[in-house]
Parts: C-alpha cells; structure tokens; sequence
C-alpha cells in the first residue's frame, strides 16, 4: 500500500460549523487540493462520507486500483474522511472508493467538491485549482450600480451548448470563443445580463444541465474552469452582468454522483415522499440534514466568490416547497401543523439567501417559483423567503394565451392583460420569457403569433414592445430576440441564417431598441417594483383592444405615455387622458419601417388639449398604428 500521510485542512471549528449546517466554505477544506506539506508537493483529500468501512482514492496516478490510497478518518464524529498523497500534480484523475458499513456496499463516486470533470460521458473528477487573475476590478467595485433593483436589468437566457455551434461539424463553441463571439453580440444587442443555463458538470445532454453531479465544475464540455473565467471576466469588462442558474431542488441517481453516495442516503432525504422527485425521476436533498445545508450553501457562495458570478437563478423553487408537488393523495405526508409546506425547504431557503446578501455586495437571488406561495422576494426579517426577484409565471402565461388569439377575438379576453396588474407589485416580478416556452411543441415564440407573415412579426414586435414597457425586469431566451420561427433544437445551433431576412433582423433591432430604452428611460425601471411607478390611463377599452398607461419615475419630468394597440386596424384620431398640459412626443414606435413595421407615427412635437378625458384634466388624440405599442414623453 502506497503512503497517504495523515494531514488535516480542518479546525475544530470547522468540523464545529459544518455539523451545525454552517459552514459557508466546505470548498476551501473538502475535495481534493493541491499543497505542498514538508517541502513535498501533492494533493489533500476530504471527502464527507459518515457510513463508510473504509475509503480509497483510486486515479490513473495508481492505475486505478482499490486499497493503493486509503484516507483516515477523523476522530470526532464528522464522517469525514482525509489524507496526503504525495507527488499527485494537476490534471490526473480520479474517484473514491467507498466500502460501505451498509451490508457490504461498495461505491465508486466523483467528488462531490471536484473543481473539474472529465467530459461526459467519461465520469473521473480532475486535480484541478482556481488560480485566475481577474481583470474586472471595475465591474466588482461598481456592480451595485448595475444589479440594483431600480437599475435597468434586461436578461439574455443563454444555453451555452446550442446558441451557436461550428458550422462545419456541429462541434461545440469553447469558453474562450463565447468570451469573443457571444460577449460581442450581447453588447450589440443592449442585454444588461446574461443568464446561462446550468454550466454545472451534468452527464446528460437532454437534461439541458438541470440533472448535475459536479456542483462546483463547470462543465469541461466547453473548455477549462479558468476559461469559463475569462468568459465571466470578458462580460464584466464588457459592462454585462453574468447570472447562473443553479439546482439545489433535484439531482441525478447517476452511479458516479451524489445519490447512494456511502451506501446510505447521505445527501438525498431517507424517505421516498421527501427524497425522490416523480416528474425528474431523480432525488431530492435532505434541507433538514446540517451537512447537506453546509453543502448547498457553500456551492452558492462559491459561484459568486470564485467565478464572480453576480446573481443565482434559482431552479424549481415550488418543487421544493410543497409536499405534495406532482404528487397524488397517499404519496406525501403533511408537515407538524397538518399543512404541505415543507418547512425544511423554507427554513433552508431563508438561510441561504441571508449568506448570500450577508456575505456579497451588489448580487441578487431569483427565484423561478411558479405558485402564490406569499413573500417570495421579500427579505426574511418581515417572514419573507428573502429573494431579491422572483419569476412572474402568471404573466408570462396569460399573455402569451392572449397574444396567441386571432385579433377579432382580443377584445373578449382583454382581462387576461389587465389582470397582472393586480398583484404585479406583491413580488419584485421578472417577466421571463424563457427556455420552457420554446419546446415540447408549444411553438417559437415567433410561432405562436396569428395572422400572415406581417401580422405575425407586428405580434411579436407588439408583445416585446408591451413587455419592456410593464413593470418588472425583463428575461428573453436566446434565438427569441431575432425571431427565431422554429422550436429550441439543444442538440444544433440556433438559426442565425434567419437575420438576411428584413422581418428577423427587424426583431433584433427592435429588440436592441427597447434594451437602449429600458436603460435609457428612469420611468422604466426606477420604480419597477413599486405602484408608484405605474398608472393607469384607459384599461377598459375592450372594444377597440387598447390598453393606455403611464410609467413613472423618481422625477415627473420623466413620466411615459405608453399606448397598446393589438389589433390591425390603424386607430385614427384616438384620444387619451393625460395628466399634465405641455408637448407630447413619440419616443419609441413598434410600428416603424426599420423594425419591418408600416411606419405610421406621430410626427413632431403634439399639443396636449385642455380638454377632460379618462377622468382627468388634459387629454390628446393620436394616431394608433396596427399591432403596436408606441410610448410618449411630455415636455
């Protein structure tokens, strides 16, 4: 048997915190880390595996072979297995060899801390470090001014694997490409953020990176983890803000992953109604277990600490709060109190958010929570779950129901529009239109618009127009920002060919239009969370299906004239109530001939009438163009 000296990276209050669930940065002290101890260099291993007999490292640095490198384990309970072994460099593979105290069971996992993975479908953890030398200094240091809840906050969805692919072979763009080619075009295109879909190593493409194992590795499909870092580092430099998703709701059953992992349920709650998840068909954490807290929360501080990630977009939040999610009568037991909240879920959600806000200045969290549950994004001192934003799914489906009907039809359904502005101010709401709307034969979003093709395209120009002008921030997946015609295909590229064709390069101007207005106009998000920044001018006009409002921000200088027209039919001489005399100007047209529109606009500087109309004082008439949102400013 080769020597495994015994060495410790843990104190005592260490192994104190992290029995208590509270030991933020598991990562510094588990999984494998290069040192040098006695003037020999070589690698420490951790690994948190309490029902284990015995525990080897195995790796092509022994060929692979079980007993070669056996860790100690410590003496105070912890479960805690550790050692070094000299002579291990960088790069060199290998997984953990658990001999389970459970009848005899044998594992062989990855670690659970590896910073890198070999790519799939190969299953080794790598000896890898974090040294990096970040360049962003300045985006660091300002980020608040840029992540803020009353600064602009426009999200491009990205899915690294099929947003674009080498044409030749349909081979994988590399960190490094994305950091030339994708930061270009999201600065061309005005996004403030961009939002990848889980970079975590996952094993199985289909699952689009929501099934991970290696929750501290990005994926080495596109590269190394310190070219993912200049991918993060290049966005910074570049103005843009990087969000991740992340997964603490479900994880794979895959042998070399966290489930079973010592031959017991170490990281996946004991019993199946709380530990197995019937819609994924994989396992559920154990959020009441203290070390599967310490896990969790350590993996979110690390993404933000190590990878300067500036928000979490939380995966599957309603999935971990009820008790009887996807579930029939018979297959969930109520909490102490007879209700299906899992309390567990709450208590660790609260916690996690508190370490991220306590530990980082100038990040968010963002929950994709599709229920009423109350108080998602407000702050855990007044009974909140305390995160920073949470998806509006109400409005995200309402309006696209009501922008999939014929025109004729609209003015009996103008309720479906209307109703988000009834509880649009409960929540800090981001209006997403995301990645679950493209597949599964729901159609593009471009795809779902009625009418012939120029119908179509005013459709879509008209709910983006619509979209950036309701209050909340704002989520657009990839390929939706040019009028993508087909179905999110993950397994090819999306279809840039579209953007020679006037209608699609249209979309993608209109879209890069409304991103400069959004950022450029306070009313628009200055106040995006509060009633104060919204009012209402006309929501009543169900016959002619025209919704007028007004936007407000800090000063009433910059107020905004927002008018909805979804219909065709150009609306001549239409008069709305304003609150002030002055000039009225059209700042932002959906209808212009550079989106591929009819151009019929509001030409120059229009005098506002001291003429009573909706209830108020002043009032003007304008002309509505066909299928479009036009928006005013008064001087």
């Amino acid at each position: 048997m080769s020597t495994v000296i015994s060495h410790s990276l843990f104190t005592d209050f260490d192994i104190d915190l992290f029995k208590a669930g509270k030991h933020y940065r598991l990562y510094e002290k588990l999984g494998a880390h290069l040192i040098e101890l006695n003037g020999v260099k070589g690698v420490y291993f951790a690994v948190w595996a309490p029902s284990a007999h015995s525990v080897s490292v195995v790796g092509d640095f022994n060929f692979w072979k079980q007993g070669e490198h056996q860790l100690e384990v410590r003496w105070d309970s912890s479960g805690i297995w550790e050692g070094f072994i000299p002579n291990i460099e960088k790069g060199a593979t290998y997984k953990y060899r658990i001999q389970s105290n459970n009848k005899g069971i044998v594992t062989e996992k990855a670690d659970p801390f590896a910073f890198y993975c070999e790519q799939p479908p190969h299953t080794a953890s790598v000896i890898w470090d974090l040294d990096y030398k970040w360049k962003d200094t300045k985006w660091m240091r300002s980020r608040q001014d840029h992540n803020g809840l009353d600064k602009p906050y426009s999200v491009y969805e990205v899915h690294l694997g099929s947003w674009k692919r080498h044409a030749e072979d349909n081979r994988f763009l590399t960190y490094l490409e994305f950091a030339e080619e994708l930061v270009s075009y999201v600065k061309e295109t005005g996004f403030t953020h961009v939002e990848f879909m889980p970079i975590m190593e996952y094993p199985y493409d289909p699952s689009w990176g929501y099934q991970l194992v290696g929750y501290f590795a990005p994926t080495s499909r596109f590269g190394e983890p310190q070219d993912f870092m200049v991918l993060v580092d290049k966005l910074h430099q570049a103005g843009i803000g990087v969000i991740l998703d992340w997964v603490p709701s479900h994880f794979p059953d895959d042998a070399h992953g966290l489930g079973f992992f010592d031959g017991s349920n170490l990281f996946e709650h004991p019993d199946r109604k709380k530990g197995y998840h019937p819609d994924w068909k994989s396992l559920v954490f154990n959020y009441g277990r203290n070390e599967v807290r310490s896990f969790l929360i350590s993996n979110a501080l690390f993404w933000l600490q190590n990878y300067h990630a500036d928000a979490l977009r939380v995966d599957a939040v309603a999935s971990m709060l009820y008790l009887d999610y996807s579930r029939e009568e018979g297959e969930w037991e109520p909490n102490i109190y007879g209700g299906n909240e899992n309390l567990d879920t709450i208590s660790f959600l609260k916690e996690f958010n508190e370490a991220v806000y306590s530990n980082f200045d100038g990040v968010q969290t963002i929950a994709e929570e599709s229920t009423s549950f109350p108080m998602v994004s407000r702050p855990t001192s007044v009974g909140g779950l305390g995160f920073g934003m949470k998806w509006m799914m109400g409005w995200m489906h309402d309006t696209l129901e009501y922008f999939k009907k014929d025109t004729v039809y609209r003015k009996y359904h103008q309720n479906d529009l209307t109703f988000s502005m009834t509880y649009t101010f409960s929540e800090n709401f981001m209006l997403p239109l995301s990645h679950d709307e493209v597949v599964y034969g729901k159609k593009s979003i471009a795809g779902r618009m009625p009418g012939d093709e120029w119908q179509k395209f005013a459709n879509l120009r008209l709910l983006y127009g619509y979209m950036f002008t309701h209050p909340g921030t704002k989520l657009l997946f990839m390929g939706c920002e040019f009028g993508q015609s087909a179905e999110w295909n993950f397994e090819g590229s999306l279809d840039w060919h579209l953007l020679q064709y006037p209608f699609h390069e249209g979309v993608k101007k209109l879209i890069t239009d409304l991103n400069g207005l959004y950022k450029k106009q306070p009313a628009l998000h200055e106040k995006q969370f509060s009633a104060e920044g919204f009012e209402w001018i006309n929501y009543s006009d169900h016959q002619n299906a025209v919704m007028s409002f007004i936007r407000k921000g800090d000063k009433p200088k910059d107020d905004l004239i927002v008018v909805c027209n979804f219909t065709q039919i150009v609306r001549e001489n239409y008069r709305i109530g304003l609150p002030r005399k002055g000039k009225l100007s059209e700042i932002f047209n959906s209808d212009a001939e550079i989106y591929g529109g009819s151009g019929i606009t509001n030409y120059g500087k229009l005098g506002i009438d001291a003429s009573p109309y909706d209830g108020r004082d002043y009032s003007i008439e304008l002309q509505l163009p066909p299928l479009s949102v036009t928006v005013f400013k008064i001087s």
